[in-house]
């Protein structure tokens, strides 16, 4: 069976309905704000933040590396995809039912079960990431994958930005922990709605080059890695300009040390990092066909930078909602510009490894927020922010070394 317009129209609409619903659950579970908040309230210390986040943003996609060698062998992965969705929803369920209960279990146990069970819906969402994405890239025709990513983030951003007041309100109008309770149940219904839209994917099965064992497949790995200057560069930009997706949470526990931030600020915190990404999505889906992946990159980057620098010139300033503003168009952008480049530099035959390998290129995003924690409780957060700015400057050079022509 080959790939044709029908067959792609009916996929692209297929991704578009989990991306719709998706986007409604996501502030209900948001990774950024709602998680790193839930994690202060239960108990958790600094360095205990650092590592959710750690798992969060960089173990999910390290744990790609692995999964890579036994998905890449499978010509069709409708079914895995559907199984690391289906797991997700669990992990969400499971969430909402410890904070039901959490009156009656003590602090220690209700951190290391978050941690557990945020774990889980991490690295299972990892491993339907790489089904998807190779879905994606052989599902639907090549001139229509930048429109797609660009019309998602708008039409996402806009459903998250109405759900958002949703989110903010029951974050107001429930104390803790039935607030918890209720975003988590929320989202694993959403979800569970979400992925109905993958089952009338009309997948295309590809005929994927097989790895024979863990040897051949390191041997791929270093193969890959030094001749394909294009996915090296990708690796070591987002190995670099990956740790900004992990400022945010650092940013609510600022917030909520520093300035005495409540529920009612992070439901602010909330909306503004929504409306970022409205902004980002409206305009990159605009100029679509006009402004390079490279020149989103920039603009990332340098985002980034100026977000804990505007903190370090102006601490506790009225200004700070709203640099969830520029953090929701770091997160819009970076996302757009690397999930469209790994599409661009790999093929149906590779796309899953490349996934997979991908995840090697956040063994950073996976050490900073632990090294992060450790040096916002022994030194403050002056430091990081420094570090983290020292960081963002390296992947300038990558960016420049990508080279890309789309």
């Amino acid at each position: 069976m080959e790939l044709n317009k029908q067959i792609s129209k009916r996929n692209y609409y297929s991704f578009l309905w989990h991306a719709v619903f998706l986007a409604l659950a996501k502030n209900f579970m948001d990774v950024d704000i709602i998680i790193p908040a839930m994690m202060v309230d239960a108990g958790g210390s600094s360095l205990q933040v650092g590592m959710l986040i750690a798992i969060m943003l960089g173990g999910g996609k390290f744990a790609q590396l692995f999964f890579a060698p036994f998905l890449n062998n499978r010509s069709a992965k409708k079914f895995y995809l559907l199984g690391g969705i289906n797991t997700r929803i669990f992990a969400l369920a499971g969430m909402a039912l410890l904070f039901y209960f959490s009156s009656h279990i003590n602090d220690s146990f209700l951190v290391w079960s978050i941690f557990i069970l945020i774990s889980l819906f991490t690295i299972s969402g990892a491993f339907a990431n790489i089904n998807y994405t190779d879905i994606l890239g052989k599902s639907v025709l090549q001139e229509k994958r930048k429109s797609f990513f660009s019309i998602r983030q708008v039409i996402s951003s806009i459903i998250v930005f109405l759900s958002a007041f949703l989110a903010r309100r029951i974050l107001i109008a429930y104390g803790y922990p039935l607030n918890y309770t209720t975003l988590f149940f929320i989202a694993a219904v959403l979800l569970g709605i979400a992925s109905l839209g993958f089952w009338k994917i009309k997948e295309i099965p590809a005929s994927n080059f097989k790895i024979k064992g863990l040897v051949k497949f390191i041997q791929i790995i270093t193969h890959e890695m030094r001749l394909n200057k294009k996915l090296k560069n990708y690796v070591f930009l987002i190995n670099t300009q990956g740790v900004s997706l992990g400022l945010m949470p650092f940013l609510i526990l600022y917030a909520k040390k520093n300035l005495s931030a409540g529920s009612q600020d992070i439901g602010n915190f909330l909306l503004l990092k929504v409306i970022g990404g409205v902004l980002a999505g409206s305009i990159l889906f605009y100029y679509s066909k006009k402004i390079k992946y490279q020149y989103m990159l920039y603009i990332t980057s340098i985002i980034a930078i100026l977000i804990p620098l505007s903190i370090l010139i102006l601490p506790g300033s009225i200004f700070f909602p709203y640099i969830f503003l520029a953090g929701g168009i770091v997160f819009a952008i970076h996302t757009i510009s690397t999930e469209g480049i790994l599409l661009e530099v790999t093929n149906n035959e590779n796309r899953a490894l490349y996934t997979g390998l991908s995840g090697a290129g956040n063994i950073l995003p996976v050490i900073f927020p632990l090294l992060s924690g450790w040096i916002i409780t022994e030194f403050g957060f002056r430091l990081f922010f420094i570090l983290f700015m020292l960081i963002i400057f390296l992947s300038f050079y990558f960016i420049y070394k990508l080279d890309c022509k789309k």
